[in-house]
């Protein structure tokens, strides 16, 4: 337990900060999640909105620094690499 005031306003500060990129990882994940269930039912109408969905909150949590700009801009080509694969086998 923090003695100082300086110390308990960064522990204060830090549960803020967890909590909200916790809450930002979960809806990066589920948005990834929500474009991987679309691919494998094939239904294509929902595709495009999701995929925009997912990548702008994969944008958003590598600008934040919650991601690293890498490992976002690669989740980005895998999701679109598999929906062109998707739509490809579909038409």
């Amino acid at each position: 337990m923090p003695n100082k005031k300086s110390a308990m306003k960064r522990v204060r500060q830090n549960e803020r900060r967890r909590e909200h990129n916790r809450a930002r990882r979960s809806a990066m994940r589920s948005s990834i999640k929500k474009v991987r269930l679309i691919l494998d039912s094939e239904n294509q109408e929902l595709l495009a909105p999701s995929l925009v969905d997912a990548q702008s909150k994969l944008g958003k949590a590598a600008k934040t620094s919650l991601v690293k700009k890498r490992n976002a801009s690669r989740r980005v080509s895998r999701l679109m690499k598999a929906a062109h694969k998707a739509q490809s086998a579909s038409s």
